[in-house]
C-alpha cells in the first residue's frame, strides 16, 4: 500500500508541475509518466487516465483538510475548519486554476460539485434547525442544487480571478450570503 501512494503522490506532483507551464487538454499521459520517470503501464495501474489522476489529487488532498472537521463540535470551531478549507484552495489556486478550466466529461467541476452537494444539504439541515424542528427540516434538490451551483460559481470565480482574495475574506463573504439566503427561505416558509 505504500509503495502504491508513493507511485501516486509522484505521478500527482509531476502533473502539476506540467500544469504550471501546459493546458491541460495539451498535457498527455506519456509526458506526466516523463516528469516522474515511470512508465505508462504504472499509470494504468493505478489510473484509468489523466482526469482519474486530478481527481485523486483532489480526493486525497482535499479531503483530507475537509475531514478535519468531521469531529468539530462548536461554531468557532466548524468555522475555523471551513477556513481551512479555503485555505487550502487558495494556497493551492495554480493547480485549481487549471482544474477548475477542465470542460466536459470527467471534468473537475463535476467531480467536485458531486462531493460538496450533501455538504451543501447537511449544513443546509444545520442551519434550518434554529428555525424548525428536526422533524420539520426538509430541504428540496432544488434548493441544495441552487446552492451547490451558487457555491461552485463563488469558488470558481474567486480562484479564477486575477486578484483572487484571502481566504478570510471569500469564507466572510459567502457565510453571510449563505446566511441571509437560509432566514429569508425560512421567513418565507414560515409565510405559507
Amino acid at each position: 500500500m505504500a509503495d502504491s501512494n508513493i507511485t501516486k503522490k509522484a505521478l500527482a506532483e509531476s502533473l502539476k508541475e506540467i500544469m504550471k507551464s501546459t493546458q491541460f487538454d495539451k498535457i498527455t499521459v506519456a509526458q506526466i509518466c516523463d516528469g516522474c520517470n515511470m512508465n505508462r503501464k504504472s499509470f494504468y495501474y493505478h489510473f484509468k487516465d489523466k482526469y482519474d489522476l486530478v481527481n485523486w489529487i483532489f480526493d486525497t488532498e482535499f479531503i483530507k483538510v475537509a475531514s478535519e472537521r468531521s469531529s468539530k463540535e462548536t461554531y468557532e470551531e466548524r468555522m475555523e475548519s471551513i477556513e481551512n478549507i479555503c485555505e487550502y484552495f487558495y494556497n493551492n489556486r495554480e493547480f485549481y486554476q487549471k482544474a477548475l478550466l477542465i470542460k466536459g466529461q470527467n471534468s473537475f467541476s463535476d467531480h467536485f460539485c458531486e462531493y460538496i452537494q450533501p455538504l451543501v444539504k447537511n449544513r443546509i439541515l444545520f442551519l434550518m434547525r434554529e428555525f424548525v424542528s428536526i422533524d420539520e427540516a426538509k430541504v428540496d434538490e432544488f434548493t441544495v442544487d441552487f446552492l451547490t451551483d451558487a457555491i461552485l460559481c463563488a469558488i470558481e470565480r474567486w480562484l479564477l480571478s486575477n486578484e483572487c482574495m484571502k481566504a478570510d475574506e471569500f469564507l466572510e463573504k459567502i457565510m453571510g450570503l449563505i446566511r441571509t439566503a437560509i432566514i429569508i427561505m425560512q421567513q418565507e416558509l414560515n409565510v405559507e
